[in-house]
């Protein structure tokens, strides 16, 4: 375990390894920002147009709507 070869090999192989995982970690998080711009250009596009409310949404507007309905026949007298 004397041999300087060994020692060289192994500092060599450890520094490609450390290399290739600085490499790989780079891509990953230039990947990440690239991703993280996406998001906030889409999300902060003008021109997007109206969005439609989802279900639960519509559901609780129908609900509120029904509810006026009922309080406005209420308060004309009228029997339900």
């Amino acid at each position: 375990m004397t041999d300087p070869t060994f020692y060289i090999t192994m500092a060599t192989a450890g520094l490609a390894g450390i290399a290739i995982l600085s490499g790989t970690a780079l891509t990953g998080w230039r990947g990440w920002l690239a991703f993280k711009h996406q998001q906030l250009h889409a999300f902060a596009e003008p021109n997007a147009g109206p969005t439609l409310p989802n279900a639960s949404a519509r559901i609780e507007i129908a609900d509120l709507k029904e509810r006026i309905r009922k309080l406005e026949a209420i308060a004309a007298g009228v029997d339900l």
